[in-house]
């Protein structure tokens, strides 16, 4: 039951990482194009229909590297959960293939652990910094987004990351699953 909830819990933010970076990837096609159409259209290249556009606000998006800054940092914490519920993390198992199953089973649990320790460090360090970027009212340059507000997104998915990683750990420790 505890495992079907936590693999839900890693679906579903992986989906959401997903989601918001194929957002930002539609958001940053749409700012070259319209970077790249201002342009054409303050070299006269495109003539009065150029004047038009430009009367419409074809343009950038304004702020996009601020957005693109605050959605990537969300998608990775994001992928986390399901990453390490997975076992997806990269290896380098040179060494550690000729090894018997126990060492392999050994390792795999120490890291394990190590992860969910640093998962819940970074979590803790990044609600810190929330509560400071609340405090002190900071916002984007551009946009005045409260820079908060990516720190929260990102936490939450830190946070669901740090459940699963604990989980992970303990269940390894525990025998109780082979993650």
């Amino acid at each position: 039951m505890l495992h079907r909830i936590i693999t839900k819990m890693a679906e579903v933010m992986a989906l959401l990482g997903g989601v918001v970076l194929c957002l930002l990837v539609l958001m940053v096609c749409t700012s070259i194009a319209g970077r790249a159409i201002s342009d054409l259209a303050f070299d006269g290249f495109l003539g009065s229909f150029g004047t038009w556009l430009l009367g419409l606000g074809v343009g950038p998006i304004l702020g996009d590297f601020e957005l693109v800054e605050a959605g990537i940092a969300f998608a990775i914490f994001a992928f986390l959960p399901l990453t390490q519920l997975s076992g997806a993390h990269a290896k380098v198992d040179v060494f550690t293939s000729g090894m018997g199953t126990g060492v392999n089973r050994a390792l795999a649990t120490f890291w394990s652990v190590v992860m969910a320790v640093v998962i819940v460090l970074i979590t803790w360090r990044l609600s810190v910094g929330m509560f400071e970027k609340m405090r002190y009212g900071e916002t984007t340059f551009l946009i005045q987004l409260p820079i908060w507000w990516a720190y929260a997104a990102s936490l939450a998915a830190a946070i669901s990351a740090s459940i699963v990683s604990i989980y992970c750990a303990l269940a390894r420790l525990t025998g109780y699953r082979q993650i």
